[in-house]
């Protein structure tokens, strides 16, 4: 799923200024910081924050693995605490992979998105806490947080990377804010088959198959051409494919010739 169209615009976050602020509390290392920034810019995010980061998210490794989401870490605060780092949101959810010992609502990040995005639309300003890489948020971050986002992962093995949770939360925020399909057929320079275009693809075959013997036993015939005309349809042919299938059909009819050939004529006899 690699791959970068620099010709179309950035999409813009929900609510403006960035969306939800992506909180990295005392990140350790470069490279996870870049990770997480492509993470971002993925899903149309861009405020970065970061509480005490271990390294510089500036470096040469960070630059280099946000892979063209350098931006997103130029952009990014420092902050000396997760209080100052979350001081003008209004709403904040902490991501953790493990219970705690206090009394919150814990949504998964699928719920998280929606329920979030519901919030940007009233322009509440959100921040979303990520911990650090080896032992998550401290219960003091989590104190600050509204809500708890939680993946349900595999019990014996939930632990993620950096990048990869926020990927997931960054995900189903950018799901539930953006008019996505969920399945699409590029085209290309082709185009969906009309029924014009199937209905003479189907009397061409049929008088090929008439021909040759294949639909001889008369009170099949109707069962066995509805089936074969179903087959072609569940096919979704686009007209390049029809006409692809029409030289097929004549060519196994006739062979290799080099006279030209309307292959119209006979079936429409």
């Amino acid at each position: 799923m690699s791959g970068t169209d620099t010709t179309k615009e950035p999409i813009q976050a929900l609510g403006g200024g960035g969306g939800p602020a992506i909180i990295l509390v005392e990140p350790q290392l470069a490279e996870n910081m870049g990770t997480a920034a492509r993470a971002m810019y993925n899903c149309g995010l861009t405020d970065m924050r970061l509480v005490k980061p271990k390294q510089d998210w500036l470096s040469a490794k960070a630059l280099a693995a946000s892979s063209g989401a350098s931006e997103v870490l130029k952009s990014a605060g420092f902050y000396e605490s997760t209080e100052d780092a979350l001081a003008d949101r209004q709403f904040v959810a902490a991501t953790t992979a493990r219970p705690r010992d206090m009394i919150k609502t814990v949504w998964t990040p699928h719920h998280a998105g929606a329920e979030l995005a519901k919030r940007a639309t009233a322009d509440t300003k959100i921040g979303i806490l990520f911990g650090r890489e080896k032992s998550g948020l401290k219960n003091h971050d989590i104190g600050l947080a509204d809500v708890i986002i939680e993946a349900p992962l595999n019990p014996a093995y939930s632990s993620l990377n950096l990048a990869q949770a926020v990927l997931i939360v960054a995900y189903q925020w950018y799901q539930a804010t953006q008019a996505s399909e969920a399945e699409a057929t590029p085209y290309g320079i082709t185009r969906p088959a009309n029924k014009d275009e199937l209905n003479l693809l189907f009397q061409h075959l049929e008088y090929e198959l008439d021909t040759c013997g294949f639909l001889h036993v008369e009170e099949k015939r109707p069962s066995m051409v509805l089936n074969i005309r179903a087959m072609l349809q569940r096919a979704a042919l686009t007209e390049q494919e029809v006409r692809t299938l029409h030289g097929v059909v004549t060519e196994l009819r006739y062979g290799r010739r080099d006279e030209a050939y309307d292959v119209r004529s006979d079936w429409k006899k």
